[in-house]
């Protein structure tokens, strides 16, 4: 060691007691410490308790909290200073000996302040009760004191000699009921005020803690302890975005913890927007800007908080991610950071690489704050400029000297500098597709200027048209309103998404598509600052628009899903059946009806949406697609069944030993469902004689069964925010139109087996258990198998299926000259559905194995493995089904009629079905 630090440290130890000079083992664990901490020494000199317990236990146990009574009043101050001191030597010790890694050491801080706190608010509330009472709302409930913890208390990250940022509270006005009554807000503030000067007032024996109450309403100038109604209008009316990001890490650390719990979550909605919140990135660009000024006009290079590259960087990185998606994903709204980068690393949010530099340059540079806080106890940040000191923070922390620690704190912080510029940097100009001058100054110059011809030159056939409409929309209020922040951004989008469109095989379309989308989410600027500050989803965005006219619907209604142009789940493996059905599910964890529903209609919007991007960019084929929206609504029809229950009981009551179900028709059976369809439902009960709900508002069997299906049907239809879950058309009931909603299962395999019509027995070919008890899915099963392997004439069922076939196609074909009508039109996809129900209602009876499948390209399979298709005619059907649902596919998410013109592929297509399927 230098001869400088030796003497240095000598006459550190000498202030010693002579016992512990004189024990060479004592010195060896004392010395480490002394090096590194002025202010942990001095304590255990002040307490040589505290030096005796860790140098007998290593400091293994904690210290012993002391106790504030009425009749120690006048010691508190000191009491809790001389605490927080042993309490804070011992955190110094345990660290320099390796006990604690900084995580353990920020936690441990933490705790000792909320330790702080507690005790001092709790000793002061025993006095105010005392002399003023509790304070009661208008219903008597005795209302407390509520302190919110925000910053690095907050987050559970508290350094070593931090100040706490707290903020008052109270759940609601009122008086207190003693001898001497206060109002709430008077009672309160009082309460804050003396419990601000117990903790924060510097005595002989120092302070407890700093307390910062700056960050609540109004600063300096607001109230020091406000109702929670009061701070809800605040928020609502004056709020800003520095504030968002204070309570993001908010949590209640003294007083009626719970009360303070349940206001977070009211205010939840001002933290985290339920859209994605890219907008939120110019605040943070704002709130650095600041402090940017602040370092250079102060110079504060060296400051490892402030400075580049520095703790706080690490912070606003974390919570911009965390603010711009905190909204949509609950997992993302962490105080802590460490578990906040976890979870923005879950939601691919940053890459592993990042992750683990973002962590070890965090790790590094809070325990470099905790050291040079611990030197002397200290709010410090910045480096020392005393050459003994720079030498002891570097042996402390085991470098050989000052410039080894400097070189690897320059590491840290450039590569926490190039990872924050890439997400703060001012939005990048390089887009995808260049917009030209010339239409970045047309744009500007509407509505009044600006010269069509420029619009032809870009390559736009229906210029006129365009300009007619872009006029339109630049003159519309919601253009005129816009602020000059969010005016300034559609005018950096608009040339781009012009030059985009341009190529697209009906530009007048697409542009209409991209105007209606704009028109929506001018109202929302965070949806402008997305697309201004991520070029990705811009060019998404107009790929979309200008293919698929049923996107560009979905997204205009529902901004929501521009998320899904970003996220990169999109890009990778589509969800299974088991995570369609997870998704949907989180649904029934929100509070209510109404909240349940916009949760699983924004989910539905959001998968079929993702399912409809793979299918429109190639990424899989139509029959996934159709498989995976089957799978996507029983998923929904399985939440909406337990909802409608759920409401159900709730009124009347549950029917004990009933069991019910919902059985899926047509498409929806087939697991062959298209992009926009409805859903064929029957519903199904089966009750023990006599059975009545056990309500306050009892229902007989009939009734309670038809109530199920009557909200089942109404929740589907329901219009939320999030739009309608599903169309959906009972018709295939038992009697059609004339039938009851709900059929007993008794009545039901009556119904089948001595009156059903052959059409609805071929209907049931693709019939499918979706939703309900799983009991009812085995005598579902049972019923549909006795049915279809009933023995039938083969001539009578032929002319029957072929009668009913001619029959819709006269009413419902529409094909024309030179048109093909896919679904219809003969040799069509109804022509193939056709063929094989023939054939199971011909053969289940002695082929069994038919019974098993409901989707097209199955039950191909199962006729070509019982030969009743040979394996060529099998494949050349299954390449024909495959042909007519990938052009069906193509029209709906293009919002065309599914009659297509004439090509060779599907002429092809179209003959092999009519060789095999011919009923005249």
């Amino acid at each position: 060691m230098p001869p400088e630090l030796d003497a240095h440290l000598d006459r550190l130890l000498a202030r010693l007691p002579a016992t512990v000079r004189s024990d060479p083992a004592a010195m060896a664990r004392v010395s480490p410490v002394a090096l590194a901490s002025d202010f942990a020494l001095e304590v255990l000199q002040r307490q040589p308790d505290v030096l005796a317990q860790l140098l007998g236990d290593d400091a293994a146990s904690g210290i012993a909290a002391p106790a504030l009574t009425p009749a120690n009043r006048g010691e508190w101050p000191a009491l809790l200073r001389r605490y927080r001191a042993a309490c804070s030597a011992r955190l110094v010790w345990r660290d320099v000996h390796g006990v604690d890694d900084v995580d353990a050491t920020l936690a441990g801080s933490t705790r000792l302040a909320e330790t702080c706190l507690s005790l001092a608010l709790e000793a002061l509330e025993g006095e105010f009760v005392e002399r003023y009472g509790h304070v009661r709302d208008a219903e008597g409930r005795a209302v407390r004191l509520v302190v919110f913890g925000l910053g690095k208390l907050g987050g559970g990250e508290l350094n070593f000699s931090s100040d706490i940022d707290l903020i008052y509270g109270f759940a609601a006005a009122g008086d207190s009921d003693g001898a001497r009554p206060l109002a709430a807000e008077a009672y309160f503030t009082r309460l804050g005020q003396q419990l601000t000067r117990l903790l924060d007032e510097t005595t002989a024996d120092g302070f407890s803690h700093r307390v910062d109450l700056r960050l609540r309403p109004f600063g300096n100038a607001g109230r020091i302890a406000l109702s929670f109604a009061a701070m809800e209008q605040y928020f609502q009316h004056e709020g800003r975005d520095w504030e968002r990001y204070a309570w993001q890490k908010a949590r209640p650390v003294a007083g009626d913890i719970e009360a303070g719990e349940r206001f977070l979550v009211q205010l939840r909605p001002f933290i985290y927007r339920r859209y994605l919140d890219y907008g939120a990135l110019d605040g943070l660009r704002q709130m650095k800007a600041m402090i940017a000024a602040e370092v250079a006009r102060k110079d504060l290079a060296d400051d490892i908080k402030r400075g580049e590259g520095g703790i706080r960087e690490i912070e606003f990185l974390a919570q911009a991610l965390q603010l711009i998606r905190g909204g949509r994903e609950p997992a993302l709204r962490e105080r802590r950071l460490m578990p906040a980068l976890e979870a923005l690393h879950a939601h691919a949010q940053i890459d592993a690489d990042t992750l683990a530099l973002l962590q070890h340059a965090y790790r590094f540079l809070r325990r470099l704050e905790n050291r040079l806080q611990m030197l002397r106890d200290a709010q410090t940040h910045r480096l020392p400029s005393d050459p003994l000191d720079r030498l002891r923070v570097a042996r402390g922390l085991g470098h050989v000297d000052w410039a080894s620690l400097e070189d690897a704190l320059c590491t840290q912080r450039a590569a926490v500098a190039q990872e924050f510029d890439a997400l703060f940097a001012v939005r990048s100009q390089q887009r995808s597709v260049e917009a030209d001058g010339d239409i970045a100054g047309y744009w500007k110059a509407l509505p009044d200027g600006g010269a069509p011809a420029v619009l032809e030159a870009a390559g736009f056939a229906d210029a006129a048209d365009v300009d007619s409409a872009l006029r339109d929309f630049a003159r519309s209020p919601s253009v005129r309103d816009l602020s000059d922040a969010a005016r300034a951004r559609l005018d950096r989008l608009m040339p781009v998404l012009l030059q985009a469109s341009a190529p697209a095989d009906r530009p007048l379309q697409a542009i209409r598509r991209l105007l209606a989308l704009l028109h929506n989410i001018l109202r929302r600027a965070s949806y402008l600052a997305l697309l201004d500050e991520r070029p990705a989803a811009l060019a998404r965005l107009v790929g979309v628009v200008t293919r698929s006219a049923f996107l560009a619907e979905r997204v205009a209604a529902h901004p929501l899903l521009l998320d899904e142009l970003l996220d990169a789940r999109a890009e990778g493996p589509l969800p299974q059946r088991g995570d369609l059905a997870e998704a949907c599910a989180r649904a029934l964890r929100q509070p209510d009806l109404e909240a349940s529903l916009l949760a699983l209609n924004e989910t539905r919007q959001q998968l079929s949406f993702r399912i409809a991007l793979a299918t429109l960019d190639g990424r899989q084929s139509g029959q996934d697609a159709t498989r995976q929206l089957a799978w996507l609504a029983d998923a929904v029809v399985d939440v909406v069944l337990a909802l409608a229950k759920r409401d159900l009981e709730a009124a009347h009551g549950a029917l004990p030993d009933a069991r019910f179900a919902v059985v899926g028709y047509g498409s929806l059976g087939g697991e062959e469902l298209g992009f926009g369809s409805d859903l064929d439902l029957v519903f199904l009960y089966d009750a023990p004689p006599g059975a009545q709900s056990d309500g306050a508002r009892p229902l007989d069997a009939q009734r309670w069964a038809a109530r199920l299906g009557q909200k089942i049907v109404a929740l589907l239809g329901t219009v939320t925010g999030g739009g309608r879950l599903y169309d959906v058309d009972v018709r295939l009931r038992p009697d059609g139109g004339k039938g009851l909603l709900v059929s007993s299962l008794a009545s039901y395999s009556e119904y089948q087996r001595e009156r059903a019509w052959t059409w609805e027995h071929q209907a049931l070919v693709r019939a499918r258990f979706v939703a309900g008890d799983d009991a009812m899915a085995a005598v579902f099963e049972e019923v549909r198998r006795t049915t279809l392997s009933a023995p039938r004439d083969p001539a009578v069922l032929r002319e029957d299926v072929a009668a009913m076939r001619r029959r819709m196609r006269a009413e419902l074909d529409r094909s024309t000259d030179g048109f093909f009508d896919l679904k219809q039109g003969e040799g069509g996809l109804v022509d193939l559905e056709f063929l094989l129900q023939y054939l199971v209602l011909r053969d289940a009876a002695t082929r069994p194995s038919l019974l098993g499948p409901r989707a097209t390209p199955l039950l191909l399979e199962a006729a070509g493995a019982e030969n009743l298709l040979d394996p060529v005619t099998s494949a050349s059907l299954r390449a024909a089904h495959a042909t007519l649902l990938e052009l069906a596919l193509g029209c709906s998410l293009d919002r065309r009629t599914r009659i297509v013109p004439a090509s060779p592929g599907l002429a092809a297509a179209r003959e092999t079905i009519c060789r095999v399927a011919r009923w005249s």
